[in-house]
């Protein structure tokens, strides 16, 4: 007898609000959270009869594949199994263990499996309870303190070297990115030390770096002439990759429009040259062309900074490549990619199903963090994939998964989803 099959719908139906929000990213919770309300018995539930003993629900009803009538419609033509019967307990059994399994494949680049469990909140050890109650008097109030200090004093920068300089406001631009001259050195310097000292405070004392050379095939590709890339992509796993690319490269970065209007961030974010977008932008030219127009102009310009993309459009584990979007291949530009890891032992940076809150408390709470990177060739287009940017972005998501080096902690895996 044929395996009945679920509904479908955009994600699988979960098997309970714990299992929903053990596997659902962030954005996913709250509505499938309310199907979980509405659906309790969707998935393994044999269904209430009518005193026809049929199904109530035909639209929640499982159905097997083949033909179908003239409506398209499948039938159900499987025999009704009696309550209590062998065949029935099976069937119910069998169901949540393959939904259980499909959530645990469409949901494994969100999973954390720290020591703190699903979402921050697993039953912690006594050792882990005993941690984090010296850390919290000890090295909590210090950071925060010093933290909250190194913003204020880079506001105050930012501030003063923005006095009587008016922002670019042409085309959804809101940024100090034309900014030149002394203004600019300044903005630059201190924002690269000052986002260093944040690390070191948030506890990233040291940071791993190696760079990937260019093969023999690969250089002969190469022009002549290195130029500096206008574009560097990497995979996103916390907030903390922010701060590490401002320590590097200080680049611009993508944020919402309301970015611009928080306290400290939002005077920073413009210094940073940050592209605002928003959902209900009048501007013709839409993200992709504002994006495309910032990365022409610092390849015509090298005072403009450098353009910094999470083709991922999302944060995860740090242990898959989700799909690229195709935003930062547009332009036809060199990109420069780079890969970030967070090992751990006991709490993971990574921002995937974490409220912010929890987060920021049990990373300020850790006495160490790491964090890896690597640095990979910058990758040159062909003149196929200037044609074609999904294809350019395909082979940079490919190049950025096998490239990872072998036995450092977790193989960064080519994720297909």
């Amino acid at each position: 007898m044929a395996t009945p099959k679920t509904p479908r719908s955009r994600c699988p139906v979960p098997l309970s609000p714990r299992i929903t929000h053990q596997w659902l990213p962030p954005c996913e919770r709250t509505r499938v959270t309310v199907r979980v309300l509405l659906l309790p018995n969707a998935v393994g539930a044999k269904g209430s009869r009518g005193s026809n003993g049929s199904l109530d629900s035909q639209e929640e009803s499982p159905r097997v594949g083949g033909g179908g009538g003239s409506s398209g419609k499948a039938k159900d033509e499987r025999p009704l199994l009696k309550p209590g019967s062998a065949t029935s307990e099976a069937a119910d059994a069998a169901t949540p263990s393959e939904s259980l399994e499909e959530l645990e494949k469409k949901y494994a680049p969100y999973v954390r499996k720290d020591a703190y469990g699903t979402m921050g909140r697993g039953e912690l050890q006594p050792v882990e309870k005993v941690l984090l109650g010296i850390a919290l008097v000890t090295l909590v109030p210090i950071r925060l303190v010093v933290g909250i200090f190194v913003v204020v004093l880079y506001y105050l920068i930012c501030r003063l070297c923005t006095l009587f300089y008016a922002p670019n406001q042409e085309d959804g631009k809101d940024d100090y990115a034309h900014m030149v001259g002394w203004r600019r050195v300044v903005v630059v310097r201190t924002g690269r030390f000052l986002s260093r000292v944040l690390l070191f405070v948030l506890g990233f004392y040291w940071i791993r770096k190696s760079h990937r050379s260019c093969s023999a095939e690969d250089e002969d590709k190469q022009p002549v002439e290195s130029e500096r890339p206008e574009v560097v992509v990497s995979n996103h796993i916390s907030y903390v990759d922010i701060l590490f690319q401002m320590s590097s490269y200080f680049p611009s970065f993508v944020a919402k429009r309301s970015v611009a209007r928080l306290p400290l961030i939002g005077i920073i974010s413009k210094c940073l040259g940050c592209v605002y977008v928003q959902r209900e932008s009048k501007s013709s030219k839409g993200v992709s062309g504002l994006l495309t127009e910032r990365i022409q102009e610092a390849h015509q310009n090298k005072l403009y900074p450098m353009m910094m993309l999470f083709p991922e459009g999302t944060t995860t584990n740090g242990n898959y490549l989700l799909p690229f979007k195709t935003g930062a291949f547009l332009a036809k530009e060199p990109v420069l990619p780079v890969i970030l890891k967070y090992p751990y032992n006991r709490f993971s940076p990574a921002w995937d199903t974490i409220s912010g809150v929890r987060h920021v408390f049990l990373l300020l709470c850790q006495f160490v963090n790491h964090l890896e990177v690597i640095h990979l060739p910058v990758y040159y287009p062909s003149e196929q994939e200037k044609d074609d940017p999904k294809l350019y972005a395909n082979n940079v998501r490919k190049l950025m998964a096998t490239e990872f080096p072998a036995g450092q902690f977790n193989a960064l895996r080519y994720w297909v989803g």
